[in-house]
């Protein structure tokens, strides 16, 4: 694909959105939650995990904690055993407990709808906060996952090789219109976990194939 101004990459942008939305019209975050406690626990859990392990350990944690204030009362040893199947299980068991005394201390038990403040609370970082921010308050955010910056190289909206998920944020925010952000991200997910996979991406089913720089020829017939 020939070099690309601006312009051109968003107009690609906005094709492969409008494709992406027909073929998944109903992605969306796939973490099980009913409140925003736990949509921001179970993002905690998803780092280095998948959707599905954590959806298989957070019923049974719903039912036990319900509030901030439940979460920060349980001792840490406790939150690393039932942490333990998502791995990492002890750096995520301190920061759910951070976070949720922070919470409970300081913004009476409410998840606050101010990005900065978000981006300072333990556990979350921009990733997190863009998905709560665009889940939780409906405001546009960019998540940027392992498939989104795997997508976004591969779609030819960043330097290839670029894994900065800030530089990636910043490039193709300036590509996907503000009021697709969230809806990009969710599509980004979608596509990467059924079709754009990391070793072996199903290019001949790929509904952008043709707006896709990197898509593999289709084999010839036999």
């Amino acid at each position: 694909m020939a070099r690309e101004s601006l312009k051109q990459k968003q107009e690609r942008a906005r094709k492969i959105l409008r494709r992406l939305r027909k073929r998944y019209p109903d992605a969306k975050c796939e973490l099980d939650w009913t409140t925003p406690t736990e949509l921001t626990v179970a993002t905690i859990l998803s780092a280095q995990c998948t959707d599905r392990r954590v959806n298989m350990v957070t019923p049974a944690l719903f039912a036990k904690y319900r509030t901030p204030a439940d979460w920060a009362k349980v001792p840490q040893e406790t939150l690393e055993q039932e942490f333990y199947s998502t791995g990492f299980y002890r750096n995520k068991a301190k920061n759910v407990r951070a976070l949720m005394a922070r919470l409970d201390e300081e913004f009476g038990g409410e998840l606050p709808e101010d990005f900065d403040v978000l981006t300072t609370l333990p556990g979350i970082g921009r990733k997190t906060a863009n998905l709560l921010w665009g889940t939780i308050f409906g405001h546009p955010g960019l998540v940027v996952d392992t498939h989104f910056i795997r997508l976004s190289n591969r779609l030819g909206f960043v330097r290839k090789g670029e894994k900065n998920a800030v530089v990636i944020e910043r490039e193709v925010g300036n590509i996907v219109p503000e009021k697709d952000w969230t809806d990009w991200s969710h599509a980004m997910v979608f596509h990467g976990r059924r079709c754009c996979y990391a070793r072996k991406p199903d290019c001949a089913n790929c509904p952008v194939a043709d707006l896709c720089p990197s898509a593999q020829p289709a084999a010839p017939a036999p």
